[in-house]
This record gives structure tokens, sequence and C-alpha cells, in this order.
């Protein structure tokens, strides 16, 4: 059962979850684990994620050696594994095994460069649900400035 810190807020009581706790919840690994925590998270709603973005992320090498810049489907990557954990731990599906698939990407927009250094703050909000269909909208944010935001949808399934 992933560890539970218990976070008071303005607002009252909220849930975190460390990085293994993360990684008992959702079952991506180094170098495609794109969160290191998950903070504010009020069960049903909302969550943080946390990135920080380091120099020696593995698609800098690439993406561009001289200029660095992190892709923007990695950002949006981000905000669906911190989505996946709110649904993990809203639905208790810790120890069933069964996974968050993405369905759809809309509206994505990128705003700003997320370079090494930064403190991505990943923000999603369940639009509805119906069934095993999960409507996020997502916005990310390095110091309390909007770099990207979409809307997106995930399916709850059994794994194969």
């Amino acid at each position: 059962m992933p560890k539970e810190l218990q976070v008071a807020d303005e607002q009252g009581e909220t849930t975190a979850f460390d990085i293994e706790a993360v990684m008992e919840m959702i079952p991506h690994r180094y170098p495609f684990l794109m969160i290191d925590k998950v903070v504010d998270v009020v069960t049903g709603e909302r969550a943080t994620g946390i990135k920080n973005v380091t120099a020696g992320e593995p698609y800098f090498e690439g993406h561009f050696p001289v200029k660095r810049v992190m892709p923007g489907v990695l950002i949006i990557e981000a905000m669906a594994q911190t989505a996946a954990v709110l649904v993990v731990h809203t639905l208790n599906l810790e120890s069933e095994g069964r996974m968050v698939y993405f369905m759809t990407i809309d509206g994505a927009r990128f705003r700003k460069p997320v370079v090494p250094g930064d403190t991505l703050e990943l923000h999603v909000s369940k639009e509805r649900q119906r069934g095993a269909v999960w409507k996020f909208t997502g916005r990310a944010k390095v110091d309390g400035k909007l770099v990207a935001e979409a809307t997106f949808a995930a399916m709850i399934a059994d794994p194969e």
C-alpha cells in the first residue's frame, strides 16, 4: 500500500505521495517516470505533480543539445502520470494491477520553454468521469507562470 502523507493547507488536509508511493501506483520507471512526487491530492477532484527538471535527463541529449528544452509531449505525459496517480488513489486500485491509458489529448498549448533547473508543477483537475473514462484539465507551471496546458482523457483498464 502506498505511503500517504497527510499535509495541512489553508483548506484543510490533503494527501501527498512521495516517489516510492508514486512508483507503487503507476508502472512507469526511469527514464520515463516524469514525476518526482504528487502533492495536494484531493480525492476524486485534483492533484499537483512535481517534476524537478535536471540537465541529466536523457531526452536533452537530442532535444536540443545546444539549448536544452523539455519536449512538450513529455510535459503532457507528466500531467497524465499525475492524473493516473489521482485515479489510482481515488478508486483505491493500488493492489489491483489495473492500468490508466491515454485516450485523447485536446487543446494542447505550449507557452514557454521548460529547461534544466526548472521545477515543473503539474496541476490536474477532473472535469468528469463516466464509467472507466475520466477527463482532465491539465496546467503546467514554472515559478507560478503557465508553461503548458491541455485537456485529456484516460481510460482505466485491466492488464492484459
